[in-house]
């Protein structure tokens, strides 16, 4: 038996994280492109309807991702990391969870502000659960935004630390999720 594999996280895991990064920054780019749109922009309602209904994908494959990872403890880091390595590490992936959680949550309460649905893909509609509330989608676009940024340095941390394991310490924590 190679004993690599039982450092690694499992193949669905693997798919889940890379799918759902790529889906991200996807959402990222999409969601910054929009405000940067007029409402009259001819794009604009097209790509706000495109971040609404890939933001739905995401929260829905964050839940996937959060009951496989229940089930299926990820590999433990090696024992020569220093104490605040693992604290770093522990507190950036929750804080990724945190915001992967919040996100869409705060743009289901902006979208949602005037009492429609979001239409996901022309598929269905989720509905408003809240009734309208003037004013909900400027705090609940502020929060949003502050999130996305707050999202992005995070995952920007997350890249520079595998990076570093990967390039200078040479410990193979990449290959764990390659």
């Amino acid at each position: 038996m190679n004993t690599d594999n039982l450092l690694r996280f499992t193949p669905m895991a693997r798919w889940i994280h890379w799918g759902m990064a790529l889906l991200l920054i996807l959402l990222v780019g999409l969601g910054f492109y929009a405000i940067s749109l007029t409402y009259y922009d001819p794009y604009y309602h097209r790509s706000v309807f495109w971040h609404r209904s890939l933001g739905i994908l995401a929260f829905m494959l964050l839940l996937l991702r959060i009951s496989w990872r229940l089930k299926h403890a990820p590999p433990p880091l090696p024992e020569t990391f220093p104490k605040w390595e693992r604290l770093a590490a522990t507190l950036t992936h929750l804080g990724l969870y945190v915001m992967m959680g919040f996100l869409p949550i705060s743009g289901y309460l902006m979208s949602t502000a005037d009492g429609h649905g979001v239409n996901v893909f022309g598929w269905f509609e989720l509905p408003a659960l809240l009734p309208v509330a003037k004013g909900r989608e400027t705090w609940a676009g502020m929060i949003h935004l502050v999130l996305a940024v707050l999202f992005c340095s995070l995952v920007l941390l997350h890249v520079l630390a595998a990076l570093k394991h990967h390039f200078i310490n040479r410990d193979g924590i990449l290959r764990r999720m390659w």
